[in-house]
């Protein structure tokens, strides 16, 4: 069986929202978040960690449809515009198995995903320059950039803000622990 499935015929997704915290700026407790999900009619709503991260089970609706629909009610109950990208577990597993920096001696802890809401146009990945900055790594895969922080993220010229800028898209980073977690969260839920 494989992890888009379920008994119940409905498919495993994992929403990532851009900007969402407990405290300060954009917040917006787990609890709450789950329950727009169960209002949307998403079943087995699991959040996990503080930072807008929601897998869940959905039949008729699309991811995409589910990332307006979220959005919406965020902006709607909460007053502000939340990027919401949805990837189904299999579309999770897939990114998870062609990291390029996974090898036998890499940190992990010093690897990023970036997810872009749209496939970017061959122009704008052309355009990124590998040398913005130095040390650091990343590779522009389909609707995915795989980065690698030897020297640490908080440095790295490598931000959402140039990539969205270059790429004409909207997107959100988790480091390779949140990957992994979500990876095994979905890998349950489609049980």
């Amino acid at each position: 069986m494989s992890m888009d499935s379920s008994s119940s015929g409905t498919d495993v997704n994992i929403a990532l929202l851009r900007g969402i915290n407990v405290g300060g700026k954009n917040r917006l407790p787990m609890k709450k978040l789950a329950a727009l999900f169960v209002e949307a009619g998403c079943e087995d709503v699991r959040t996990y960690i503080q930072s807008g991260n929601v897998v869940f089970r959905t039949g008729s609706a699309v991811g995409e449809e589910i990332a307006s629909i979220i959005s919406a009610s965020i902006l709607e109950r909460y007053g502000y515009r939340v990027p919401v990208i949805v990837r189904t577990a299999g579309e999770l597993e897939e990114i998870a198995q062609g990291n390029p920096f996974v090898r036998a001696d890499a940190e992990t802890e010093k690897l990023h995903v970036m997810f872009l809401a749209e496939l970017p146009e061959s122009a704008g990945v052309e355009s990124l320059d590998p040398e913005r900055s130095p040390g650091d790594e990343f590779a522009v895969l389909g609707r995915e950039i795989y980065l690698h922080f030897p020297n640490g993220v908080a440095r790295s010229k490598l931000t959402n803000s140039y990539f969205d800028s270059r790429l004409s898209t909207t997107s959100t980073t988790r480091n390779w622990r949140t990957v992994r977690k979500l990876l095994e969260l979905a890998a349950g839920a489609g049980r």
